[in-house]
């Protein structure tokens, strides 16, 4: 009867819709299909239709701009919650919690007064050194879509379209507009693309964002093969697709393929692509009328969807922002976030009892990073950084001595300019942050590649700079490491690296973190080292080091959830979501020399990247994919495996708690295939749980593999398909601690 009801109101919905379409005329519907503003597209107010607002981002609903220019409006009421990064929320593995988290999202872009958020970012992390891999999730797709689709599901609660991006196979900063991708479609099928074919047919997501690269020689905002053969052929997709901020290059191109709404960085809004250049084609009968019906069809029915338009518009969500109930889950979601890599010794947690003075190193334990990294900067109500959380926690009866311990550059702490103002300031107009389209994109390319020339070139001189300052800090932190009860060192990345449209430049600690690390451990060997950072730093001092715990860009509550892990209140439970290498050099891109590269790459690694190419190579990274330290301790056992439905099996087994703390252990599932026909990677992960202990308590565990978890992309056939044969069942702890093996035939 549901299903009943549910057709025939899509049926009444897409009548209304050709009503509308037919009402409209030719401007009125190029109106829709282009930006009016820097973040809306154009109305139809004589039929009612109002303009789609968008917003960045990820980490939380992003301030408010000028209409014209990339400039702050300067209000006081466009303060938000600033929730964790795509990277932490992954390292929780809570698919609960991913929800959670985009509930929180689309309440607060709602309350903004938002229709789109342009979230969440779900490209595959291909390489360590990507300056925009702390707004993504993982290396692998498994793991990927199992989040993306309720943290999807959860902004759209709300009356508000998710933005899946960036569509697809953004695995570079540099070049990121021209760069040309050549991929091989099983490496397209089997690893770039199930996330986002989870986020429409599993998510629902109403819209998806094209990617700025290209594959295949074709810009993807103006891919046929991408938009029309995948997303809306194969896929059955019929949501809304919105160009990246400047990613339509070409009139024609972009007219003739499914991508619905054009958005860039620029004020001439008449003169985008799909604006006045669309409407002369068509005029000339160079271009059908029909190709802009579809796009308008596709966005009204977005807004149909999010009662922005039709019957139900007065039933719409209002959401709000900054509610406690959203800083509680930024607080939950920081706390499973965060991964404690190695504990010694048992160092931590550390007991406040004992502690009379603590001395606090480095100075990311007093920086804040929500003003930073690009477009998923945010202006946050409030953050509370590491050195604050531990004060806050310890109170009056513990002295606590900051000390900053290394030196960052002033410029690199702060910026109260918005980034897209000086990436065009070389085009800007009468004021900074009016961008004026006065060259061609080669001309823009070869500015983008002097830019990034000249920020190494500037880092570079900066190194004396921070040599210099270091000497003396130093030395201060040394001395005040002496004759502490206990020694915190928090360091890390910021936003200067962690950063869109740069990628790093190495794998490298900045600002000689490595050599104040290498001298507080020869005076402390029990100095508790902690890290915060968007991915993955070489740490070549880690075998000397008794304890490491890691946080990714963990939003406002990043300095309390510090304090409760390090002290003991809280149990660390997050494992990580990409491999840590031991150093860049071991990586595949470095060995390939296939990233970081201006005009083309070739992915010609294919799937084998991340834990795929470690396996493979039999390389040691520093961490392996899905390894998390817990204060407690778990044993696995009784692996049963069950054929269900003819297809699918059903794997059950049990986790205890044999330790004396109450924790989470996060169990994975892996499938190893035995004797394959065609090469496939040693293993992949397939399925897994969080499991939620107290002390000396056991939970029987079950979770299903279905037939396609064993499948590959067949080129020749151009599907997935699964060979008869033996496959190894593996679960474990992390990708190299398998606790548990079985085997399973299919036939």
């Amino acid at each position: 009867m549901l299903k009943r009801k549910n057709k025939e109101a899509e049926k009444k919905r897409e009548k209304a819709i050709e009503k509308l379409v037919k009402k409209m005329t030719l401007d009125e519907k190029i109106a829709m299909v282009h930006g009016a503003t820097l973040f809306n597209s154009g109305a139809v107010e004589r039929l009612g239709i109002p303009g789609i607002v968008t917003s960045d981002g990820p980490m939380g609903v992003r301030a408010e701009f000028m209409e014209d220019r990339w400039l702050p409006a300067g209000n006081q009421d466009d303060m938000v919650s600033y929730l964790p990064s795509n990277s932490a929320l992954a390292s929780s593995w809570n698919k609960e919690l991913a929800h959670t988290v985009g509930y929180v999202l689309g309440a607060e872009a709602r309350g903004r007064g938002k229709d789109v958020i342009l979230a969440p970012g779900i490209n595959i992390k291909r390489d360590p050194r990507c300056g925009r891999n702390f707004e993504y999730m993982s290396e692998d797709p498994c793991l990927t879509a199992a989040l993306a689709v309720p943290f999807i599901q959860g902004v759209q609660e709300n009356d508000v379209a998710a933005c899946v991006k960036h569509f697809a196979a953004n695995v570079q900063e540099t070049d990121r507009s021209m760069v040309d991708e050549t991929i091989d479609e099983r490496t397209l099928y089997e690893i770039y693309l199930p996330a986002f074919k989870a986020a429409v047919q599993e998510g629902d997501s109403y819209s998806i964002m094209g990617a700025y690269n290209k594959i295949n020689g074709f810009h993807c905002c103006e891919n046929k093969r991408l938009l029309d053969g995948i997303l809306r052929e194969e896929w059955g997709y019929d949501g809304a697709v919105i160009s990246d901020w400047g990613g339509i290059h070409k009139t024609k191109e972009a007219a003739e393929c499914s991508i619905d709404l054009e958005m860039s960085v620029f004020p001439d809004f008449d003169d985008y692509k799909l604006a006045n250049p669309l409407k002369e084609l068509i005029q000339k009968g160079e271009i059908s009328e029909a190709v802009v019906d579809a796009k308008v069809r596709n966005l009204l029915r977005m807004m149909y969807r999010l009662k922005m338009i039709g019957p139900k518009k007065e039933s719409r969500k209002a959401g709000t922002y900054n509610a406690p109930a959203h800083r509680e889950a930024a607080l939950r979601t920081a706390q499973e976030s965060m991964i404690l890599l190695k504990n010694e010794d048992q160092v931590l947690p550390l007991d406040p009892k004992k502690i009379k003075k603590l001395v606090v190193i480095g100075a990311n334990a007093a920086t804040l990073h929500a003003n930073g990294g690009g477009s998923a900067e945010i202006k946050a109500l409030y953050e509370i950084c590491p050195l604050a959380g531990i004060k806050m926690y310890l109170g009056g009866n513990t002295q606590v001595e900051y000390v900053k311990g290394y030196y960052v550059p002033e410029k690199l702490q702060e910026s109260d300019v918005s980034w897209q103002a000086t990436s065009v300031d070389d085009e800007k107009g009468i004021e900074v942050g009016q961008a004026v389209r006065d060259e061609s994109s080669e001309q823009a390319n070869a500015r983008h590649r002097r830019d990034a020339e000249e920020r190494l070139k500037a880092q570079e001189r900066e190194q004396a700079e921070i040599h210099e300052k270091n000497e003396k800090l130093f030395a201060q932190a040394i001395e005040a490491a002496k004759d502490a009860d206990a020694v915190i060192f928090v360091g890390g990345l910021n936003h200067e690296f962690d950063v869109e449209g740069f990628d790093r430049p190495d794998m490298k600690l900045p600002y000689e973190q490595d050599l104040l690390i290498d001298a507080l451990l020869q005076v402390r060997k029990d100095i508790v080292l902690t890290f915060v950072g968007g991915s993955p730093v070489e740490m070549p001092w880690r075998e000397q080091a008794k304890t490491i715990l890691w946080s990714y860009y963990a939003g406002m509550e990043t300095g309390n959830a510090f304090a409760k892990i390090i002290f003991g209140e809280v149990n660390p439970s997050g494992k990580l979501a990409e491999t840590f290498p031991t150093r860049y050099e071991d990586c595949v891109t470095a060995k390939n020399g296939q990233f970081g590269v201006w005009g083309k790459i070739t992915l010609e690694e294919g799937p084998y990247f991340g834990y795929r190419h470690f396996d493979r190579q039999h390389i040691a990274p520093a961490f392996c994919f899905g390894h998390g330290l817990s204060y407690t301790e778990y044993e696995y056992s009784g692996l049963t495996m069950k054929k269900e439905k003819g297809r699918d099996i059903k794997l059950t087994f049990s986790v205890k708690n044999i330790g004396k703390r109450a924790g989470a252990e996060i169990v994975q599932v892996y499938i190893a295939p035995i004797s394959a026909r065609t090469a496939r990677p040693d293993k992949e992960l397939k399925a897994f749980a969080k499991v939620e202990l107290g002390a000396g308590k056991s939970k029987k565990v079950s979770l299903t593999l279905k037939q396609e978890d064993f499948a590959y992309f067949d080129e020749s056939l151009h599907k997935f398909v699964t060979d008869a044969g033996d496959y190894e069942i593996l679960v474990g702890a992390s990708c190299e601690d398998i606790r548990l093996r079985g085997i399973a035939t299919l036939s």
